[in-house]
């Protein structure tokens, strides 16, 4: 699984309380050679970490020894290294598995709770935020997810579409001589009225930014005829694309992703710029992190590949070398390696919006900000 399958659903599924133990295990991974030659080494200590770790537990019965690391071990035996990523992260309880391939890098940690550590997945969620591309013509139109770089067409909730089969009435060409023109035909508005409407209800449960792609005309038409689209956060004018291939399709994109995520820095920036002068501005990770636990923060800016190791203690955070993490029980005496993510975790289950800008954009505030609500 992808971070584009968290949904609301999903992710409310794996927070739920669980019999203990419930396993996580995380771990960077790499997509290329030569790093990653390394990573089926790694998964086989993360996997023995975790069955010394269950063998040591006192609180874990006989049975549910065996039975956990039975179902650890089959996970790791489905985990395709071929098709990695900068993280990977796998939930087992005796009785169910997941994997999870992040593109965001992800420490190596075995977690024994009675939940399930989703703060590596919403991050990454967070960070290549999710959005739709409808992709239109007169007599077809598809709908693909995106995620980062990655394009999945999205085959469900009315898509693809196409028309009924259309006839076209020749004793009005004979009597008027019109030629048949898709544009104008109202079979063809009353497709893309369809197109709308069933694009309006999925973005009703599931709201992402919305590119569109198509010929003027059709991108024209469909806007003229729904509201759906109106939205749109950026167009690519072309024709020819509405079955990819994917790898045409994030080509065409290109253009149009980078001009919308110059347009979201530009915003971003500009609500940091006026939070500072309401004196509701927060800067630097200890500060931020102590305005998100207090329930104060509004947006949180950070960059995207900030990452900071640090101790939690009494609700502040100081940041700690690579020999603390080594320590043995650093995790029980406060380190987490992975701070940025639990903070992004809390702010979204706040219901503050978490936007992630490039490096060296928030240079001037020790790599994250935030926005307070007073």
């Amino acid at each position: 699984m992808e971070p584009d399958d968290l949904t609301a659903e999903a992710l409310r599924e794996l927070r739920a309380p669980r019999s203990y133990p419930a396993a996580s295990l995380t771990l960077p991974t790499h997509r290329r050679e030569p790093d990653n030659a390394q990573d089926p080494v790694r998964l086989r200590n993360v996997l023995a970490e975790a069955e010394r770790r269950i063998d040591a537990d006192p609180d874990i019965a006989r049975q549910a020894r065996i039975d956990l690391k039975a179902r650890l071990a089959k996970a790791v035996s489905e985990v395709d290294l071929r098709h990695a990523e900068e993280g990977l992260v796998l939930f087992a309880t005796t009785a169910e598995h997941q994997i999870w391939t992040l593109p965001r890098e992800v420490p190596e940690r075995v977690v024994l709770s009675d939940t399930f550590l989703t703060r590596n997945l919403v991050a990454a969620k967070a960070q290549f935020r999710p959005y739709w591309v409808l992709v239109v013509a007169g007599d077809r139109a598809t709908l693909w997810s995106g995620i980062g770089e990655a394009l999945t067409e999205h085959r469900a909730d009315g898509f693809p579409a196409e028309p009924e089969a259309l006839e076209w009435d020749v004793q009005r060409e004979e009597r008027v001589g019109d030629q048949p023109s898709t544009f104008r035909d109202e079979e063809t508005r009353r497709f893309l009225r369809a197109v709308d409407t069933s694009l309006g209800e999925l973005l009703g449960t599931d709201s992402r930014p919305l590119f569109l792609v198509g010929l003027p005309q059709a991108v024209a038409l469909l806007e003229e005829v729904g509201s759906a689209t109106k939205g749109a956060v950026g167009k690519a004018l072309n024709g020819g694309l509405v079955n990819g291939p994917d790898r045409v399709l994030r080509e065409e994109l290109r253009p149009a992703r980078a001009a919308y995520a110059e347009q979201e820095g530009r915003r971003v920036a500009g609500l940091l710029d006026e939070a500072r002068g309401r004196k509701t501005f927060a800067a630097g990770l200890d500060e931020v992190w102590e305005a998100v636990r207090e329930g104060r923060v509004s947006l949180v800016a950070v960059e995207e590949h900030y990452q900071q190791t640090v101790r939690l203690t009494e609700g502040h955070l100081a940041a700690v070398g690579a020999e603390a993490v080594a320590e043995p029980g650093s995790w029980e005496r406060g380190v987490r390696e992975d701070i940025v993510d639990e903070l992004v975790e809390a702010a979204l289950d706040q219901g503050a919006e978490v936007v992630f800008l490039p490096d060296e954009a928030l240079a001037d505030h020790d790599r994250i900000a935030a926005v307070l609500r007073y």
